[in-house]
């Protein structure tokens, strides 16, 4: 005798628990995925990503840009070109090296009206924020920051703003294994990152749905010569964590960009020469995520490296103006089509944000980190391609604000800006 059909309806819930069950597994890797990401960056949830939609590209962008990649054998295949190229933005904010404090990280986005003062979540609106690297290093809130940038791309992605992070020379050392300025709190932030990973991948294992979690200390030594014992695990997180193809390397520092063109505006760590021009700023940036992906090798690339690297250079940041080649920074913008100034971080300005060279070389790193100078926090702010404004929290400047860059410092200060070299 002929079964009978199942009505339609029970069919369908049979389809529909089916259905549920396949998806168990992408369910318990997400909640899991969660779980860790609440326990390491101090209690932050992560809204889902939205679809990268970049702001119009200036012409020359359009021009240079690199091909999608379409290579079988890329190991990238499907990843567009990172954004190098913007138009002038209605309102720009500049903020300088982080080195590893959230506390004055936080500080400058609220001098800057970007984050609400009580929960720390984006109001900035449509407004583009430019961080311009060394987040890693001299402090113990390195996962917090980049946990929290990633929370406000995301945030300001949905309310028309956008937020660039940038590499500054720690990002690069940090990739490339370089501890030499890490801290005691660095290391145990990294310690108790890989101890909740650990935990999640333990719980991932479990799922018979799910691929095998790839090990993040594949290959990583148990110890290290003239290391102390009580600082192994630390060095050994960040080294499973950081180098190239790392789980938060991968995730936080793939996308930062080495060099940024904002309208007139063009913004690097350390400096650009013309040599760096003419090899493309395009082709750094793509060069440098290919690398911390882990597509080529475990060194940077070359111009990352030595006194003129893009993130090291200091030839426009340091010293007064009449120790500064303003000829030589007046060529390299020649080279980048309506390029008017270029804005730097790297090199501590002990009395703040200044400008030289008739403001076209800004320099923004104030040492605001503790484990710095621990300077009042300052930003920049740009609106279109008008004058500059510096917003800072410097009692001096109470009742009004230091609406330029160039050489307005209280009169006590007879000898002008004065720059600071952090020692490890």
């Amino acid at each position: 005798m002929k079964k009978a059909a199942a009505p339609p309806a029970a069919a369908a819930a049979e389809d529909s628990s089916s259905m549920s069950c396949k998806d168990v597994p992408n369910l318990l890797s997400s909640f899991v995925d969660t779980f860790v990401d609440f326990s390491v960056s101090g209690g932050l949830f992560l809204l889902p990503q939205t679809p990268n939609h970049p702001l119009p590209a200036s012409p020359q962008n359009h021009q240079n840009a690199l091909p999608a990649r379409h290579s079988s054998d890329d190991p990238l295949p499907s990843r567009p070109p990172l954004q190098t190229y913007y138009p002038p933005q209605d309102r720009l904010v500049a903020i300088g090296d982080l080195h590893g404090d959230l506390e004055k990280t936080k500080e400058s986005l609220r001098l800057a009206k970007l984050i609400d003062p009580e929960s720390g979540k984006w109001v900035g609106g449509s407004t583009t924020v430019v961080q311009i690297g060394d987040v890693m290093d001299r402090g113990g809130d390195e996962i917090k920051i980049l946990y929290y940038l990633e929370k406000l791309k995301r945030e300001a992605a949905r309310c028309g703003g956008t937020v660039i992070t940038m590499h500054g020379n720690h990002e690069i050392m940090n990739v490339e294994g370089d501890f030499r300025f890490v801290t005691r709190k660095g290391l145990d932030e990294f310690r108790v990152w890989a101890d909740w990973y650990s935990i999640g991948n333990r719980m991932k294992s479990f799922c018979k749905g799910l691929e095998k979690p790839k090990d993040p200390f594949d290959g990583v030594p148990l110890g290290f010569k003239n290391v102390k014992e009580e600082f192994a695990d630390g060095i050994r997180a960040r080294i499973a964590a950081l180098r190239p193809s790392g789980p938060i390397s991968s995730r936080f520092l793939s996308d930062n960009v080495a060099v940024l063109v904002v309208g007139d505006s063009v913004f690097v760590h350390g400096g650009l020469l013309s040599q760096h021009v003419s090899y493309g700023l395009e082709k750094i940036n793509e060069e440098v995520r290919d690398w911390i992906h882990g597509s080529k090798g475990r060194i940077a690339p070359e111009f990352c490296h030595g006194a003129n690297g893009v993130v090291w250079l200091r030839k426009f940041s340091r010293g007064l103006e009449d120790q500064c080649d303003c000829s030589a920074l007046e060529h390299v913008l020649a080279t980048i089509p309506g390029a008017k100034r270029m804005i730097m971080g790297h090199t501590i300005q002990e009395f703040g944000i200044n400008g030289i060279c008739n403001e076209r070389a800004i320099r923004i790193d104030v040492g605001m980190s503790k484990g710095c100078i621990n300077g009042l926090p300052e930003v920049l702010e740009i609106k279109g391609n008008s004058s500059l404004r510096i917003l800072t929290s410097n009692p001096l400047y109470k009742n009004k604000e230091k609406s330029t860059v160039h050489n307005e410092w209280p009169a006590f200060l007879t000898q002008g800006p004065k720059q600071v070299e952090v020692k490890a």
